[in-house]
C-alpha cells in the first residue's frame, strides 16, 4: 500500500495494516444458541425476560408518553453547516488557531500558524469537554485530540511537514486547552487576558501515579526515576470529578512513536498497543527522539492513561492516573456510589476491546482531601454473559498471574485477556444516568465482528452485546449493577439502540425498534445525560449518505429518552465532520458542542481552511436547554 494511501487511512485501520489480524478461522465459536436468543422480531431486540429495546428498567422512571424533549425534530442533510431546530440558534465560540494567551497572532489563513503560535492558540480538533465555574469565573476545558495533516500542513506539497517547525506546530496542536469564557448580551466570548488561559500539550511536564509510579518499566533515560513524564495528546473522551478537576483521556497514543531501524523487533506488548516503527506520518521522532522508540523502548508505556487536571490552578502539574489502567482510553465517566467510593466506568476504543471498571480504595468527602482517590483502588474488566447478566473480573496478581499491580496498570489489555474479558465493538464513552442507578456505553462500530479476533488473539463470536457480525451500523449497551450498587461484582444488561438503516434493510441491519427513517444514524460515539436523564448521542461514523448509509446524511447529535425508547435528531454537523464533546453552562441555558475535522469553508465560508471549532448552541428564548 502506498503512503499516500496510508494517510487517508482511519487510526484503527492504520494499526491493522502495520500489525495485521490473524484471520478467524472457527467460525464454529459462534454459538447457534446466541444467534436465536438475540433474533430480530420486526426490528425489536429479543431480550427474553431481561427487557426490550426500550423498556423502563428500574422504579421511578417517567411515563411513556410524556413529551421531556422540547424541540420538532429535524431532517438528515448534507449541508456544510450546523443545523439545529426551529427556536434553536448556534453560533462559533472557538476555532483551532485563536488566540487564548498573551502575545498569541490572530490565525493566519496562508501559513496556518508555526510552532511558536501554535503553543499560545487553541488546539485542534476539539473532543471532550467540561464546564467549570467557580466565583464567577467561568473555564471551557476543551480536548484537542489531533491534527489532521492535510489541513495543519495543507500550505505544504501534498499536506506533508516540510521542516521541523511544522512537526513541532503539529505537535503543539496536541493536548488540552484550557479557556476562560463570558457572556455578555447573551453571547460568548474568550476572555483573552485571562490568567487561566491555558495549553497543555506534549511538552508539558506531567506527575505520575498509583501503581505504576516508579516501576521500572516506566524508567527512562531522560527520566530515570519513573515518576514523571512529558506530555499528554490524542485526548479523546473526558470526565469531570465532584472535587473540582478535569480528567483526559488519551486514546490513539501509539500512533507518534516509530523508529528507523525497519528491522527492529518489536516487542508482543507493544504490538497489543498497536505500537510499531512507523508512525501515522506526524514525525514527532525527528524532532524529539523520545518518540524513537529503539532508543527509548519505555517511552511508550508512560503514554495511555486518564491525566488529571485542575482548571484552576495554572501552575498545577497534571497528574496521569496508572491506577486506571493503559489502554485506548475513550473517556471517563466517574460516579459516586451510595456508600461513598468512587467508581470509574472506561471503554478502549478499538475494535474487540473491553470496558472497565476502577473502584476507589478511600470514600469521597465532599469537604476533605480527595487528591489521591483515583491513586489506590480496584481496577476490573467487563464479562457480559448471553442471559442478560454480567460480571466484573478484577485484574488482581493473583486473577491475572502479573507479578504486581503495576505490571496489571501498564499491559492492561493483556491482563483483561487473561481473565477473559468480553470482547466489544469499539467500546466509545460511557455514561451514567444522574436519576437511576444505570450505565450506558456507546459500541460504535466493529468490521471484524465475527470475522477477525482482536489484537490480542481474543475472540469476537456475534452475540451478546454485539449481535451483528461485521457491525456497521454500532449499538448503544446499558446495565444496571445489581442492587444499585456500582462496586457490586454483578449488572444485568441489554441494548438501548441498535442503530441502523430501516430504509433500505429488512434484516438485523435496520436497526432496533425505536430505529426509523426519521432518525436513523449510524456510529455512535460521544453520549451524555443531562440533568433531566436525557440521553444525548453524537455520531461518527460514515457520512457518504450512499449505499449502507444512504438518507442518513453527515453526522449527528440526537436525543433519547431511555424510560420511552423514543429517540430525535437535534443537530446535524457540517460536511466531513464528527459531531464530539458536549458540555453545559452552569444555568443550562447553553450547550457546548464541538466540531471536529469539518470540510474545507466551514465555519468561515468560501474557500476558507477548514478549521475544527466548538459551537454554542441556545433556545431563541433564552430558556433552559437541557
Amino acid at each position: 500500500m502506498s503512503e499516500n494511501s496510508l494517510d487517508e487511512l482511519s487510526f484503527d485501520d492504520f494499526d491493522e495494516v502495520v500489525s495485521p489480524r490473524p484471520e478467524e478461522t472457527e467460525f464454529d465459536r459462534i454459538v447457534a444458541a446466541a444467534i436465536s436468543r438475540r433474533a430480530f422480531l420486526g426490528g425489536v431486540v429479543a431480550f427474553g425476560s431481561v427487557a426490550t429495546v426500550g423498556s423502563g428498567l428500574i422504579p421511578g422512571k417517567v411515563e411513556a408518553g410524556m413529551d421531556r424533549f422540547g424541540f420538532v425534530p429535524i431532517d438528515a442533510n448534507t449541508l456544510n453547516t450546523v443545523t439545529v431546530p426551529e427556536g434553536f440558534n448556534s453560533s462559533v465560540l472557538l476555532q483551532w488557531g485563536d488566540p487564548i494567551l498573551p502575545g498569541a497572532p490572530e490565525f493566519d489563513e496562508e501559513s496556518r500558524g508555526e510552532g511558536s503560535s501554535q503553543a499560545l492558540t487553541f488546539g485542534d480538533n476539539t473532543d471532550g469537554m467540561d464546564f467549570f465555574i467557580r466565583e464567577n469565573v467561568n473555564l471551557l476545558v476543551v480536548n484537542n485530540e489531533y491534527t489532521n495533516r492535510g489541513v495543519i500542513w495543507g500550505n505544504r506539497p501534498e499536506g506533508k511537514f516540510a521542516n521541523d517547525d511544522d512537526v513541532l506546530k503539529g505537535m503543539r496542536a496536541h493536548g488540552v486547552s484550557v479557556v476562560e469564557i463570558k457572556e455578555t448580551d447573551g453571547n460568548w466570548e474568550v476572555v483573552a487576558d485571562s490568567p487561566y488561559n491555558r495549553r497543555i500539550t506534549p511538552e508539558t511536564l506531567m506527575e505520575i501515579t498509583g501503581p505504576a509510579r516508579g516501576s521500572d518499566l516506566l524508567k527512562t533515560t531522560a527520566e530515570p526515576t519513573g515518576t514523571e513524564s512529558l506530555g499528554t495528546w490524542n485526548n479523546c473522551g473526558n470526565g469531570m470529578t465532584p472535587w473540582g478537576t478535569y480528567l483526559t483521556c488519551e486514546e490513539n497514543f501509539n500512533g507518534y512513536f516509530s523508529s528507523d531501524n525497519q528491522d527492529l523487533e518489536v516487542s508482543p506488548e507493544f504490538k497489543r498497543y498497536g505500537i510499531s516503527t512507523s508512525d501515522w506520518g506526524y514525525g514527532w521522532a525527528t524532532i524529539d527522539e523520545r518518540f524513537d522508540i529503539e532508543k527509548h523502548p519505555n517511552e511508550p508505556n508512560r503514554a495511555g492513561y486518564v491525566v488529571e487536571i485542575d482548571p484552576f490552578d495554572p501552575l498545577s502539574k497534571p497528574r496521569k492516573l496508572t491506577a486506571l489502567g493503559r489502554f485506548k482510553h475513550e473517556n471517563a465517566e466517574v460516579v459516586i456510589n451510595s456508600d461513598g467510593k468512587v467508581v470509574v466506568y472506561m471503554g478502549d476504543d478499538e475494535r474487540g476491546e473491553f470496558i472497565y471498571r476502577f473502584i476507589s480504595d478511600g470514600y469521597y468527602a465532599a469537604t476533605g482531601d480527595n487528591s489521591e482517590l483515583l491513586e489506590k483502588g480496584t481496577l476490573a474488566v467487563a464479562k457480559f454473559f448471553e442471559d442478560g447478566t454480567g460480571q466484573w473480573l478484577d485484574l488482581t496478581p493473583e486473577t491475572t498471574g502479573f507479578a504486581s499491580k503495576a505490571e496489571i496498570c501498564v499491559n492492561t489489555r493483556i491482563a483483561a485477556s487473561v481473565v477473559g474479558a468480553t470482547t466489544m465493538d469499539r467500546p466509545e464513552w460511557v455514561t451514567s444516568n444522574p436519576n437511576a442507578a444505570e450505565v450506558y456505553c456507546a459500541l460504535t462500530n466493529n468490521k471484524n465482528r465475527g470475522i477477525k479476533p482482536n489484537a490480542g488473539g481474543d475472540p469476537t463470536p456475534v452475540g451478546g452485546p454485539n449481535p451483528r457480525e461485521a457491525n456497521l451500523y454500532g449499538q448503544i449497551v446499558r446495565w444496571r449493577p445489581k442492587g444499585y450498587d456500582h462496586t457490586a461484582p454483578g449488572f444485568e444488561w441489554d441494548l438501548y439502540v441498535l442503530a441502523g438503516n430501516p430504509a433500505i434493510h429488512t434484516d438485523n441491519r435496520r436497526g432496533s425498534a425505536n430505529v426509523d427513517a426519521g432518525n436513523m444514524f449510524n456510529s455512535p460515539d460521544g453520549i451524555k445525560f443531562d440533568t433531566k436523564g436525557l440521553l444525548w448521542i453524537q455520531t461518527d461514523g460514515n457520512y457518504s449518505n450512499e449505499g449502507d448509509f444512504a438518507g442518513q446524511g453527515n453526522n449527528q447529535m440526537l436525543v433519547g429518552d431511555t424510560a420511552t425508547g423514543e429517540i430525535r435528531r437535534f443537530l446535524v454537523g457540517p460536511q466531513k465532520c464528527e459531531v464530539t464533546g458536549m458540555t453545559w453552562s452552569s444555568d443550562r441555558r447553553t450547550m457546548f458542542v464541538g466540531i471536529q475535522h469539518p470540510n474545507e469553508g466551514w465555519p468561515n465560508g468560501g474557500n476558507s481552511v477548514a478549521r475544527s471549532a466548538i459551537v454554542a448552541v441556545k433556545r431563541d428564548d433564552g430558556d433552559i436547554l437541557a
